[in-house]
């Protein structure tokens, strides 16, 4: 899986590893049910229908399952012009605007990037088109792994990600 190619942006994928075409596991995401639908050309956009246990005790979407979904998607948006590379969250601001429910959809953009940096919003919409959170977030580029597509994480590169 490690060298298949990164699908197109805009169809629907379900496999979360599939869809990021460099066999990279993420299990809070697989976990949370996230389907990447859009990945291409400094843009993403991310399904995802909160669960019984993702809720809070107000009965709706729990605000850190809201950051993760605003976290992926803005990291996604910020891989999709160079999806050998990896990112990694420096800073991340988040705004919660409305009470979120039902299917949800994250839309992420890259803003403005450098060698090393990129510098991305994305926001959060219910069923009814309502913008639920938004965050403004900052992410380094990170290496791959030598020879291989595979983001460099300590058990695919040997040692600890840095962001030096």
């Amino acid at each position: 899986m490690a060298d298949a190619a990164v699908p197109s942006g805009g169809a629907a994928f379900a496999d979360w590893e599939k869809v990021l075409g460099f066999g990279v596991d993420i299990p809070f995401v697989r976990h949370l049910g996230f389907v990447l639908t859009q990945f291409a050309d400094g843009k993403s956009e991310i399904s995802y229908t909160a669960q019984p246990e993702h809720l809070n005790s107000f009965a709706v979407t729990h605000g850190g399952a809201l950051m993760t979904l605003l976290d992926v998607s803005m990291a996604t948006a910020a891989r999709s012009e160079t999806p050998e590379q990896g990112v990694v969250t420096i800073e991340m601001k988040t705004s919660f605007m409305h009470p979120a429910s039902g299917p949800l959809v994250a839309r992420g953009t890259l803003v403005h990037r450098t060698k090393t940096m990129a510098f991305t919003q994305s926001t959060i919409f219910d069923a009814q088109g309502h913008a639920c959170a938004s965050a403004m977030g900052t992410f380094k580029y990170v290496r791959a792994a030598t020879g291989s597509t595979r983001i460099a994480t300590p058990a695919a590169a040997g040692a600890p990600i840095s962001t030096d």
